[in-house]
C-alpha cells in the first residue's frame, strides 16, 4: 500500500494566506527555460570531465617533457599517474562544482598535489626501470609544466563555464528574510555571471494581497513571497528549480530542515550564501564567494559521496549473503506463523524512510490487527494477548525482522539507520521531539545505534532522537560495523522491537 506524504508545514502556514503565490515566468514568455532532466544532469558533469581532460593533459605533456629520448615511457606508469593525479585533486575537492572558481585560489593544492606525484614517480622509475635517473632539474621541471597547463587549462575550463552560465541561468529560490536576503537577491539578479536566476523567496513575509506587496531586493518585478510548503513544491516543480540559496544557517530559519529535505528531495543544489560580517554560521570554511558574500555548499550531512557508495553496496552484500544464509531460518519461521496463526505470513506496512520517502516494510505478521486503523496507529503490541506463542517468539528474538533483509536490498533501508517509523507517528513526533524529523538525513536501518544501546520497543522517543542524530553526525563505515557486531551479539535477547 503507497500513500501520498503529506505536505511540509512551514510555520507561515499558521497564519491565513489570501493567495497563491505565484512564481515569475521565464524570461523568454515560453516553457521553464530549462534544460530538460537529462540534459541537466549531463551538464553537471561537463566541467569536472573537461577540468579531468585537463589534469590528464598536462600530466602527459610534462612526462613527455622530462622523458629521455632514448628510453620510451613506461604506458602502466603513464596511465598510473594520470589516475593519480585525477584521484589526488578528487581529494582535494578540486572537482568541485563551485559558484566562483579561482585558479589562484587552487594554486597551493595543484603546487602540492604535483610535487607529491613527480617525487613518488621518480623514485618508482629509479627502482623500476633502467635508463630512467631523476634529478632535481628534471622534476622541478615536470612540476612546473605541469602546474602551469593545468592552470591555464582550468581557466579556460571556468571561463566557459561562466559565460553559458550567464547565457542559461538556472531558476533559484532564495530563503530569509531581511537586508542580506534582499542584497544577496539582488546580486544574483544584476550578476548573470553566477548563473542563478532568482524566480521567488521563501520566507514568513506577507504575501503579496490585500494591497501589500513582497519585498522589491532590486529595481526590477518584485519576486514573489512563498510562505507554504505547497507553495515551495509547486514552484520548484513548476519553474525547474534547481537552487536554493539560504541567507542564514537552515536551524535559524522557521522550518529550515523541513525546506532543507524538500530541496534535497527534488534534486536541487542547496547553498549558504550570507554576510560574514555578522554572526558567523557553524559552517564549514570555503573560499567560494558571490559577490563578496561568503558561499559554502549545503548537503545532507554527513556528506561523503563515495564512503555512502562503499555503505550501499556493503548493505546489498550482505543482505544477499544474510537472506541465502537465512533461507532456511526464514522457512521455519513461515512455517511457525502459518500453523499457529492462519494465511498470511508477511505483514506489510508502510514506513516513513529518508527524506520522508514512504515505502511498504516487511516483517513476520506476530499479530492481526482488527483494521487497518489500529495497524496504523497503535504504538507497542508487545502485551496483546491476542498473540500466539509463535508470534511472540518472533518477537522476542527479533526473528520476525528478517524480511526486512529485502528491504535492505532493494534499497529501501540500511542494514544501520535509525528505525523507520509510520507516518501518524513521524507526524506526532516531530511536533513534540526537536529534531527528529533530521533522523530522515540518513537512510533508515534495521538496527542503530539506538537500538544497541537498549532503546527499543516502549523506550524513551528523546532518548532514541539523541542517539540517532549522534549516529548521522558521527557516521563512518566502521561504526556501522560496529553496530552490527554488536547486534549480532544481543539478536537473541529478549525484548524485541
Amino acid at each position: 500500500m503507497t500513500t501520498e506524504s503529506a505536505p511540509i508545514p512551514l510555520a507561515a502556514q499558521a497564519t491565513a494566506v489570501r493567495g497563491t503565490a505565484s512564481v515569475h515566468p521565464p524570461r523568454d514568455g515560453g516553457g521553464t527555460g530549462e534544460l530538460p532532466r537529462a540534459a541537466r544532469d549531463r551538464a553537471r558533469w561537463v566541467a569536472p570531465a573537461g577540468l579531468a581532460a585537463v589534469d590528464g593533459a598536462a600530466v602527459g605533456t610534462a612526462a613527455v617533457l622530462v622523458a629521455p629520448a632514448s628510453v620510451p615511457w613506461p604506458v602502466a606508469v603513464a596511465l598510473s599517474q594520470v589516475a593519480a593525479q585525477v584521484l589526488l585533486h578528487a581529494v582535494r575537492r578540486l572537482y568541485r562544482g563551485g559558484l566562483s572558481p579561482s585558479v589562484s585560489a587552487e594554486l597551493p593544492a595543484l603546487l602540492g598535489a604535483a610535487l607529491v606525484q613527480w617525487c613518488v614517480t621518480g623514485q618508482v622509475l629509479a627502482a623500476c626501470a633502467h635508463g630512467w635517473v631523476f634529478g632535481w632539474t628534471e622534476l622541478l621541471c615536470a612540476v612546473g609544466t605541469q602546474v602551469l597547463l593545468a592552470s591555464c587549462g582550468r581557466a579556460a575550463v571556468y571561463r566557459a563555464r561562466r559565460r553559458s552560465a550567464a547565457r542559461s541561468p538556472r531558476s533559484a529560490l532564495v530563503i530569509g528574510d531581511g537586508p542580506v536576503a534582499d542584497r544577496v537577491t539582488a546580486v544574483l539578479q544584476e550578476r548573470v555571471e553566477y548563473g542563478l536566476r532568482p524566480v521567488g523567496r521563501v520566507g514568513g513575509g506577507t504575501a503579496p494581497g490585500d494591497g501589500e506587496r513582497g519585498p522589491e531586493p532590486s529595481e526590477g518585478a518584485p519576486l514573489p513571497v512563498l510562505t507554504t510548503g505547497q507553495d515551495v513544491g509547486r514552484a520548484v516543480i513548476q519553474n525547474s528549480v534547481r537552487h536554493a540559496v539560504f541567507t542564514a544557517a537552515p536551524e535559524s530559519v522557521p522550518d529550515g530542515a523541513a525546506l532543507f529535505e524538500l530541496f534535497v528531495r527534488h534534486g536541487c543544489r542547496v547553498w549558504l550564501v550570507t554576510d560574514r560580517s555578522g554572526p558567523a554560521p557553524a559552517t564549514p570554511q570555503a573560499r567560494d564567494h558571490v559577490w563578496g558574500f561568503a558561499a559554502a555548499p549545503l548537503h545532507d550531512p554527513p556528506h561523503h559521496p563515495v564512503a555512502y557508495r562503499a555503505k550501499r553496496a556493503m548493505d546489498a552484500v550482505l543482505a544477499a549473503v544474510a537472506l541465502v544464509a537465512a533461507a532456511p531460518l526464514m522457512a521455519a519461521c513461515a512455517l511457525a506463523v502459518r500453523v499457529c496463526d492462519g494465511p498470511g505470513v508477511l505483514f506489510r506496512q508502510e514506513r516513513v524512510g529518508r527524506h520522508g520517502q514512504p515505502f511498504v516494510l516487511l516483517k513476520f505478521r506476530t499479530l492481526r490487527p482488527s483494521d487497518a486503523h489500529e495497524a496504523a496507529t497503535r504504538w507497542n503490541v508487545a502485551s496483546d494477548r491476542r498473540m500466539s506463542r509463535a508470534g511472540r517468539f518472533l518477537r522476542q528474538t527479533s526473528l520476525d525482522e528478517l524480511p526486512q533483509l529485502w528491504n535492505v536490498l532493494r534499497g529501501d533501508m540500511s542494514l544501520v539507520g535509525p528505525r523507520p517509523e509510520r507516518p501518524y507517528f513521524v507526524q506526532q513526533f516531530s511536533r513534540i521531539h526537536p529534531g527528529y524529523r533530521a533522523r530522515h538525513r540518513m537512510p533508515v536501518g534495521i538496527t542503530g545505534l539506538a537500538q544497541v544501546h537498549g532503546l527499543r520497543g516502549d523506550t524513551s522517543i528523546e532518548d532514541r532522537v539523541r542517539f540517532d542524530n549522534r549516529y548521522i553526525e558521527t557516521w563512518s563505515l566502521w561504526q556501522d560495523v560496529c553496530v552490527l557486531a554488536r547486534t549480532a551479539g544481543s539478536v537473541f535477547r529478549l525484548g524485541g522491537s
